[in-house]
């Protein structure tokens, strides 16, 4: 196998959910960690996947053995990390605050993708070149706008423990994953973190019933409504449902949570209490990257110590405008038009 660096690994940042040595009540993971009590913005992190979206489009999804003809084939740069760190940079509206971690391969996809990253102002230095294809996902999406998804791991199925070098967590604020990665990988970078006092904000999606034991080293999971469900066997369907879902999370170890809720808005559960932001009015076009727009855009937000509320705020609208725009991170809006989007529906910050 051949391995290549784009250069050394990054340093990361982003804000803190607890003080200093604050524990959960219901942390059961034995390891040791201290919180800082406050962080200025430097750099975000994300350990995650990078792919290339090959969307399809027919008039109708192919039967078994049958062949149909495309009425257009798109590429669109994408993966749950890559999405989450292009929201992180365009929301914190300069370059260098966040970083990657991750995998491409050595294809011609790897080096655009890279590019891709570059250009959105985010840090590639994390990131491997390793002999073979990049990540791919492969999307055929009818008329009625089903789809049907077929994801070929790639790289990313080779990002590994030993990219988080010790110098990475030095002046760290906090590291955002998601589970398109091998989950080895997630779970040291959850233990690392813990241990260097850096706040974790975890994705699980794809989703899957995390192990107890990761539970306490999550300072924010952040879940949609079918995650929730499928974690918790609650059904999602409302406000109500969402709030008793996120409490059976915190019951579990989890420090808060936060539930979405499309366009019923955003319900978070933890230590400032329990509060239902609403979403912003959009007109959908394409939702495929409002999840990570929310979660990259919130990250942003709170490294730069904005308020819970008025961080919830604020990545509401980064999502609201992300599903106004086809595509994956070409979706994803900046700090600028943000923040314009939610003063034109009266909110403001300074």
């Amino acid at each position: 196998m051949i391995v290549s660096y784009e250069s050394e690994a990054p340093e990361i940042s982003a804000a803190p959910l607890r003080a200093q040595g604050e524990r959960s009540p219901n942390d059961r993971s034995g390891v040791t960690r201290s919180f800082p009590k406050e962080t200025a913005m430097k750099r975000i992190v994300v350990v995650g996947s990078i792919n290339m979206d090959i969307v399809n489009r027919v008039h109708a999804h192919p039967k078994p053995g049958e062949t149909v003809q495309s009425i257009g084939t798109s590429y669109h740069p994408g993966g749950k990390g890559a999405n989450q760190a292009v929201a992180a940079a365009q929301a914190a509206g300069s370059a260098g605050r966040v970083a990657m971690v991750g995998a491409v391969g050595t294809d011609a996809f790897g080096g655009e993708l890279l590019g891709g990253l570059r250009s959105k102002g985010v840090d590639v230095k994390g990131v491997r070149r390793i002999e073979g294809v990049s990540g791919l996902a492969f999307i055929t999406v009818s008329g009625d706008g089903e789809n049907s998804i077929i994801v070929n791991a790639g790289a990313n199925g080779a990002v590994s423990p030993l990219q988080l070098a010790d110098d990475m967590w030095h002046d760290a604020a906090a590291v955002l994953v998601q589970n398109e990665i091998p989950w080895e990988t997630n779970r040291a970078v959850l233990e690392r973190a813990a241990v260097h006092g850096v706040p974790a904000y975890m994705n699980p999606a794809p989703a899957f019933r995390l192990p107890d034991d990761v539970m306490p080293l999550v300072s924010c999971l952040i879940v949609n409504e079918s995650e929730a469900e499928l974690m918790t066997g609650i059904p999602v369907g409302s406000a109500v449902q969402a709030e008793e879902a996120a409490g059976a999370l915190l019951a579990r170890g989890a420090r808060s949570v936060i539930v979405t809720l499309g366009r019923h808005g955003a319900q978070y559960v933890g230590p400032e209490g329990s509060m239902l932001v609403p979403a912003f009015p959009a007109r959908p076009v394409d939702t495929t990257a409002a999840g990570d727009t929310f979660i990259g855009a919130f990250a942003a937000a709170r490294s730069e110590g904005k308020p819970l509320r008025e961080s919830l705020r604020f990545a509401s609208a980064a999502a609201a405008l992300a599903v106004t725009r086809p595509g994956a991170q070409q979706s994803i809006p900046t700090r600028d038009a943000i923040e314009r989007f939610a003063s034109s529906h009266g909110t403001s910050w300074e």
